[in-house]
Parts: structure tokens; sequence; C-alpha cells
């Protein structure tokens, strides 16, 4: 099983099987328009226009789960992206990432990119921590996604090959993508 076995809603609902997407370098990302993270969309976007003729795809997916950061419907989150940054890659139906209803891409995700751990002489990353033990302590533990803007990095394959957290930087996204297009 890989990441080319699962389906995904977009906007507008209609599924769409992530097969369509063989031969590409993916970075799935969940997303949210109202939370600290949301400039990420225009390295999101910068990285996309960089990468895209040589084999990159960029797939968000809207998240709600997180401080409520995402309340609008499908066509908001999107027009939003579209509108504020100019972004280009698709964004798909709202998702959840954690819990009994957490979407089985999501799940799968999970299951085979955990998390690192929490780097606590990263500033961003103890504020995150104490944020989450504040709102939402479960996703403390675990390989749960602890946020909006963690991003998954897939081989052309279909093969998970790195989970990013909201606070890595890009550079250092962008060299994983790189080495993989090359």
């Amino acid at each position: 099983m890989n990441i080319h076995d699962f389906t995904a809603k977009q906007k507008d609902g209609n599924a769409i099987d992530l097969k369509n997407y063989k031969g590409k370098v993916l970075l799935i990302v969940n997303t949210a328009s109202k939370c600290t993270f949301t400039p990420q969309f225009e390295d999101l976007q910068r990285l996309y226009v960089q990468y895209k003729e040589a084999g990159l795809e960029i797939l968000g997916f809207p998240c709600n789960q997180f401080g409520g950061q995402e309340p609008g419907s499908n066509e908001e989150a999107a027009e939003f992206c579209q509108l504020n940054y100019g972004v280009a890659f698709p964004i798909f139906s709202k998702v959840e990432v954690n819990g009994e209803n957490a979407d089985p891409l999501f799940q799968y995700l999970r299951e085979f990119a955990p998390f690192r751990g929490f780097d606590d002489s990263n500033i961003n990353e103890k504020l995150l921590k104490m944020m989450i033990a504040d709102r939402n302590p479960e996703w403390l533990v675990g390989d749960s996604i602890k946020w909006n803007f963690t991003k998954f990095l897939i081989d052309s394959n279909g093969t998970v090959i790195k989970r990013f957290e909201p606070s890595d930087g890009f550079s250092s996204i962008q060299q994983h993508v790189e080495s993989l297009l090359i």
C-alpha cells in the first residue's frame, strides 16, 4: 500500500484518485486560513512555482481541528488561499487529521511518518507544545498531528519519505524536495 491507493475529496466533494499523481513528488499539507502559520502559504506557493515543472505537486487539505482556524466552507477555504496568497496548487475538501473521524489518508501518513518529538530549544515548538498542552493535551502523545501546516513529503512512487512540523524551516523542506526531483 502507498499514497496512490487513496482517494481524496476535491473542494466540490468529488473524489479523485491519488494514483493520478503517480510519478510526481508530493507535499501533502493540512492547512488553515486563520492560523499563526497561515503565511506559510507564501512559501508553499513559491516552492510550487519553482518545482512544478520538475514534478512537484502540493496538496492542501484544510482542517478545522486546531482552534477552529478553518471555519468556512471548502470553497471559502480555497478562495482564501487563492485571493490572499495566490495559491495555484489544489486545495481539497476539509478533513480531520486526528481522532475517530480522521481521514484515512492522514491516518496512513501519521503511521508512516511518526512525530519526531518537540525540540524544546526551538521557541516556536516550545510555545506550540504549551498551547497544545492547554487546548488538546491528548495530541501531545503519540504520532498525532500536532497543528496546522504539518507537511508530508512523498516520493514519485507514493512512498512517505518525511514529516515536517509546522515550525520546520522551508530551506530544509526545499532541500528534501530537490533531492527527490533530481
